[in-house]
């Protein structure tokens, strides 16, 4: 009984939401179609908000909930100022995740047989390394493994995160397939919308894929324009690969690593001259190169040594051309996909062997003035970037020049490690770069300024690169012969191209921090045969600029964001293999990639509910009796593009008036809302492929884009395995819709992270409930009440507070809620 006297106040207010909710769905009060005629100031009174679909693989949680409740919020005040207001919302299923779970499940199932009988902990690890589900990555803090997981949850097993959805196992079987995905999530999101009470006119969702016939045909007709308009491209291009999916991997694929792209490194070769060591003695008539990443050719004429990781592991293969390399398997793997070795993909490794082993071997390296250099110790050597051979050129490296300073001081080290005295003391620093302020011998004299007493001084040589790296770039002038005066930043790509054309070097990429695909494989750099958006395409780059001008975007980080994506952006691949979504219309082995599919969809919302009825998988029967097959590229264009001709279609042309009407009243879309992690690849996508799909009408082109931090709860970051984790439902379950929207709008209006906060929700329904009750007082005792004219001082003091508070509602038009909770409701 005490239980329920703690809800009573909640219970009540959710009497009122859900009567109220019935009330709207009866009246379709947010269902609204364009004006039977459009005239010129028409448009002026129309307001259409989107938020970017969310994926369908899981109920919504409140992360999803934050950001929407933007575009409810402006949809709510835009509604109150009487403008026409339009908030559609579809759902999404192209990609990989879906199907990733899908044949995870599968295969636990031919694994462990149903209902799955996994393994006791101990087997875990055998059964792990068997099934390779997952990848055991190095914590790189705690210096001890720990395991990758699937982002829904700490659990391995995909059977467990689904049985932690509430699912029994007969319910859990239909996950395999594909397909009941999609049958299964979509309705759920649109239920637990509704019990928010969202200002959605639901006729217009939609979910994607090729399941829905109509959006399937609208995608198509968006790539064949794309592709007529020279945007898209064939060609093999460095990619971010997942070796194990067999396939390129998208940011919406990834487990880690969202937006990491490859990065470029110049692969020194370092030829092995007699005498070889003795483990290398069984090879002596093969050509071996120890091979070193660095991301400055330009310093090569400074080389004193190379450094190798005694303690490492270390392999030797050979190459496409018949010469050794050696470098860490992990580096070769990255290798073997861009063209290193014979076969694609295949290391063939003759050899594994320490650091320790190659210890001491003589050199014969590119462009330095020594004729030999040696191969020394260094213990700081990372096994997650480069190749583990790492060049050593002290005169501008800190690293160097403190490493260097130690095993010429440390006779007991070189001692240690085999090292003889020629090996290291006849070499002294050269000098090849002048810097301002700073001399032709940088990294000795800013590690002189900070006292910096030997390589474990890490701090402080960080701080030393930190100085030396940007200034020697933008600042530096070259001092050797060929290049001599010329700037550093100019001669590093003709440095490069000249060592390259020598053989003495190669080009080799790899991810610029790890990235995870879904099914938890270490993601390569490949060269992949791939369709591409050619973003990078410089004319289409200044037109996304000029849209990102006119853009509204509420602040300044925002737009910064924005420029710098635009400023690095180049292809982007909207082809892939595996997954779900629309295949390429010329080409039909490659699915459109779901980062793809969804830069101009808004126009689809304008028109969906005319084609599919209402039924989110777009096979119910059309309110215009249109066909998916009736839906040719000329019907589209004729919709979508204002001076295209009336097509050759049976379609009746007051049914095509009807669709053209609705987009010509709702675009161009006045503003867009998201989460800012979305600025750097989704949200610009969206300005260049509708600056692409309408080159000559700005009018088409997005209005505004709201971005938005990640939603912290209760401070602290949300996360399925720690607990501290709430769906949309069990949130309005436990503080009702209302509560629940006043904690959104206090979690915060900025692009830092926003917090929600439980006991603000819990504030908010003692709130409502007693201002409910305050109404129904003054409602029941309204005839005790004042009369007469509203003119004593206190009279004026409240009307002009409420004035003030009218003024203060500028926080609407701001899209700033938090203020606008406390300067208007309370």
């Amino acid at each position: 009984m005490t239980e329920r006297k703690g809800t009573a106040k909640l219970d009540f207010l959710r009497k009122i939401e859900e009567e109220v909710q019935q009330k709207w769905e009866k009246e379709k009060v947010f269902e609204i179609n364009a004006p039977t005629t459009i005239g010129e100031n028409t448009d002026k009174n129309k307001y259409f908000v989107t938020f970017p679909y969310p994926y369908m693989n899981g109920r919504l949680h409140l992360g999803h909930t934050f950001c929407l409740s933007k575009c409810e919020f402006a949809m709510g005040y835009q509604r109150l100022k009487g403008k026409q207001c339009l908030f559609p919302f579809g759902l999404h299923c192209t990609g990989m995740p879906i199907k990733a779970c899908a044949d995870k499940l599968k295969r636990e199932m031919e694994l462990y047989g149903y209902p799955p009988q996994f393994p006791e902990e101990d087997e875990e690890e055998e059964e792990q390394k068997k099934t390779s589900d997952e990848i055991i990555i190095k914590d790189k803090a705690k210096g001890k493994k720990s395991k990758a997981v699937a982002k829904s949850g700490s659990s391995k097993f995909q059977w467990d995160i689904m049985k932690s959805l509430g699912l029994q196992d007969d319910e859990i079987v239909k996950f395999a397939e594909a397909e009941h995905w999609l049958e299964y999530f979509p309705p759920l999101a649109v239920q637990d919308l509704k019990k928010m009470g969202l200002k959605v006119d639901w006729r217009r969702s939609f979910i994607t894929t090729d399941v829905n016939p109509f959006y399937d045909s609208f995608v198509r007709w968006q790539y064949i324009t794309l592709k007529e308009r020279k945007k898209i491209k064939f060609g093999k291009r460095y990619t971010i690969y997942s070796p194990k999916d067999g396939q390129p991997c998208m940011d919406h694929d990834r487990q880690t690593g969202e937006g990491v792209g490859p990065q470029e490194y110049t692969l020194i070769k370092m030829k092995i001259v007699e005498p070889y060591p003795a483990k290398l003695s069984a090879l002596k008539d093969k050509n071996i190169f120890l091979v070193a990443a660095t991301l400055r050719p330009e310093t090569m004429f400074g080389q004193t040594n190379c450094w190798i990781r005694p303690d490492m592991k270390y392999i030797i293969f050979e190459t496409a051309s018949g010469d050794l390399f050696i470098s860490t398997q992990r580096s070769a793997r990255n290798m073997s996909y861009q063209g290193f070795t014979k076969e694609n993909g295949v290391v063939p490794v003759l050899m594994n062997i320490m650091g320790q082993d190659i210890l001491g071997c003589a050199l014969s390296a590119p462009l330095t003035s020594y004729k030999t250099i040696y191969a020394l110790p260094m213990l700081t050597i990372k096994e997650d970037k480069g190749t583990g051979v790492v060049t050593s050129v002290p005169s501008d490296a800190p690293d160097d020049i403190a490493a260097l300073r130690d095993i010429k001081k440390k006779q007991a080290l070189r001692e240690k490690y085999g090292i003889q005295d020629f090996m290291v003391l006849p070499f002294e620093p050269v000098p090849i770069i002048e810097i301002p302020g700073y001399g032709n011998l940088s990294a000795p004299l800013v590690c002189d300024e900070l006292k910096i007493q030997s390589q474990n001084d890490r701090d402080k040589l960080a701080e030393a690169k930190e100085k030396v790296y940007l200034k020697g770039f933008y600042e530096g002038i070259m001092l050797v012969e060929g290049f001599k005066g010329q700037k550093v930043q100019d001669v590093k790509k003709p440095i490069q191209k000249m060592m390259v054309e020598k053989g003495e070097a190669l080009i080799y990429m790899e991810p610029e921090k790890q990235v995870l695909s879904r099914s938890a494989d270490e993601c390569v750099v490949a060269l992949c045969d791939q369709w591409y958006l050619d973003y990078g395409n410089e004319e289409w780059k200044k037109q996304a600029m000029g849209v990102l001008e006119a853009l509204e975007t509420f602040c300044d980080e925002t737009r910064k964001n924005f420029e710098a994506t635009l400023a690095w952006l180049q292809e982007h691949a909207c082809s892939r293999t595996y997954g779900l979504g629309t295949r390429l219309p010329w080409d039909e082995q490659w699915l459109i990639e779901s980062l793809s599919d969804s830069t101009i969809y808004m126009a689809y919302y304008t028109v969906a509910h005319l084609l599919q009825g209402g039924v989110l998988n777009g096979q119910g029967p059309s309110p215009l009796g249109i066909r998916p097959e009736q839906m040719t590229r000329e019907v589209w264009d004729y919709i979508f593009f204002k001076t295209t001709p009336f097509p050759k279609t049976d379609i009746p042309k007051e049914h095509l008036q009807k669709l053209r009407r609705e987009f010509e009243f709702w675009y161009p879309v006045d503003v867009r809302v998201s989460g800012k992690d979305l600025v750097p690849n989704h949200l610009s996508y969206y300005l260049y492929n509708h600056v692409a799909m309408w080159p000559n009408d700005s009018g088409k082109w997005p209005q505004a884009v709201r971005a938005n931090g990640h939603l912290l709860l209760n401070s602290e970051k949300m996360s399925k395995s720690t607990g501290n984790f709430l769906t949309l439902s069990q949130a309005i379950a436990k503080f009702s819709a209302d509560g629940m929207r006043l904690a959104l709008a206090d979690a915060g209006d900025t692009v830092e992270d926003a917090n929600f906060v439980e006991a603000m929700a819990d504030a908010g329904i003692l709130r409502l409930f007693t201002w409910v009750e305050w109404v129904k007082e003054m409602i029941a005792n309204q005839n005790n009440l004042r009369t007469g004219p509203a003119d004593t001082f206190n009279d004026r003091v409240f009307i002009s507070e409420m004035n003030s508070g009218i003024i203060k509602t500028e926080h609407y038009e701001r899209m700033m809620y938090k203020e606008a909770l406390k300067s208007a409701l309370f």
